[in-house]
């Protein structure tokens, strides 16, 4: 079954859009989105309804904030619906208090050492999923270990034992530009696990090619806010 993963970027304890990676002039979602008139975390998941979220802390990513600035407001999500969690891991030490929030902690490669993702998943096997992140084809990440060729990436984390990897293209993020069908469909046959889409899906015909080169999800925002996905679709 394909995946439509509903996502809560929250910021300052607000559900924000996240539009281009620019995180500096993103705005609450209630002024975009055609299902919502409030950009409260809670709020939202009970506007939208969704099966499964994805929460990204997004001041544990940009550094402006303490670890419990969000705390309650991503604990009142979880408790509602099932979560996979980025809040910016950088270490073992902050991996606990993610799970005891969110069925998956994501470790993305902005934040996350390819030693620290090896060790957590060795640590929680099962229980995490690595964020790929990536502008213009190439990894973001502040590693030197890390190979900046996602598809090498894909190779070393065949080996670990996460549930899943996501592809977050962050010149796509908030776009709804449509999908790089070419480059997915490389990284979805060379993956064990299942790879899912965050950044740039428009509609469901991007939906039923990501489907037909053979990812399983995608991560989804700003298509359910403006109306060209059907909430039901994630429901």
């Amino acid at each position: 079954m394909f995946r439509i993963i509903f996502v809560l970027d929250i910021y300052n304890r607000t559900v924000v859009h996240a539009q281009g990676g620019n995180r500096q002039k993103y705005l609450p979602i209630h002024k975009s989105s055609v299902f919502c008139n409030s950009s409260k975390p809670l709020a939202v998941i009970v506007a939208a309804k969704p099966k499964e979220v994805y929460i990204a802390d997004l001041n544990i990513l940009q550094g402006t904030g303490t670890h419990d600035m969000n705390f309650k407001d991503i604990l009142a999500v979880s408790k509602k619906v099932r979560t996979m969690l980025d809040p910016g891991i950088s270490s073992l030490p902050g991996v606990n208090e993610a799970l005891s929030l969110a069925s998956r902690v994501v470790l993305g490669t902005e934040t996350a050492s390819l030693d620290t993702i090896s060790n957590i998943a060795l640590k929680f096997p099962g229980r995490v999923n690595v964020s790929i992140d990536i502008k213009n084809r190439r990894i973001l990440t502040q590693d030197p270990d890390l190979p900046d060729d996602p598809i090498e990436l894909i190779g070393l984390l065949n080996e670990m034992a996460i549930h899943d990897i996501i592809i977050l293209d962050m010149d796509k993020v908030g776009t709804s530009i449509g999908v790089d069908t070419q480059f997915l469909s490389i990284i979805a046959d060379n993956s064990r696990h299942d790879v899912l889409l965050g950044g740039g899906v428009k509609d469901m015909n991007d939906i039923d090619i990501l489907k037909s080169i053979g990812l399983k999800g995608a991560r989804v925002a700003t298509a359910l806010h403006n109306g060209t996905i059907p909430l039901k679709m994630i429901q």
